[in-house]
């Protein structure tokens, strides 16, 4: 996934590209309004302060969302519920008040990505290789043979094929999987990641990455 970060503070742009691209974003930084509008066409979302110093966000927002569909998360420092409505009126998808955790906003992208990817003319069919995701259908098939998986397995594939090859760190998958507020146990994933490579008939759909977490690949 491509991200743009539109921020002109370096304090938080440099942390912040750091982290999405250690989660396995592809991630690209403006502090200018009117080179977002002209660059947003290549991203697959976007990340907006309002605070810019050439154009006001929230026109920025709106110019973007005249221009097409990219998903935007707005990141304010403006709290009251006045701009928060108006925001999501203006075309944001979501917003965030700063400051904000790290974890909180890879959750936020992973719904909005969800939401975002389903709705309009996305197709709800996914084939990668021999594996067909049918999210409209709520149907998984691996050579034309349905698979019969738990509500869990059936969350946990999809979250992974949102991004195939790209890595998904444990505590992303749990947060977006399970619940921001999990205390369970973690094994609880391992067991799951177990199951759905069983249920998928061949252990590399699913690649362990030590110590950071899993990625989707189709096996040779």
């Amino acid at each position: 996934m491509r991200v743009l970060i539109v921020e002109d503070d370096p304090g938080i742009a440099g942390p912040l590209q750091e982290g999405l691209e250690r989660h396995g974003f592809t991630v690209e930084h403006t502090a200018s309004g009117q080179e977002a509008v002209e660059r947003a066409g290549s991203a697959d979302l976007v990340l907006l302060d309002l605070g810019l110093p050439d154009l006001d966000g929230k026109d920025v927002c709106r110019e973007l969302r005249a221009r097409g569909n990219v998903p935007i998360i707005v990141l304010t420092a403006r709290g009251d519920e006045i701009d928060r409505v108006l925001l999501l009126e203006l075309g944001a998808d979501d917003y965030l008040v700063k400051p904000f955790g790290f974890r909180e906003l890879v959750a936020r992208i992973g719904a909005v990505t969800r939401r975002t990817s389903t709705s309009g003319a996305a197709t709800p069919v996914q084939a990668l290789g021999g594996l067909r995701i049918d999210r409209d259908a709520h149907r998984v098939l691996v050579a034309d043979q349905e698979v019969e998986l738990t509500p869990k397995e059936y969350d946990l594939l999809v979250m992974l094929a949102e991004r195939p090859g790209a890595v998904r760190t444990r505590e992303d998958i749990i947060d977006q999987v399970w619940d921001a507020h999990w205390f369970g146990p973690t094994k609880t994933l391992d067991v799951h990641v177990s199951a759905l490579r069983r249920k998928l008939g061949h252990p590399e759909w699913i690649a362990t990455v030590r110590g950071v977490g899993y990625r989707l690949e189709v096996p040779e």
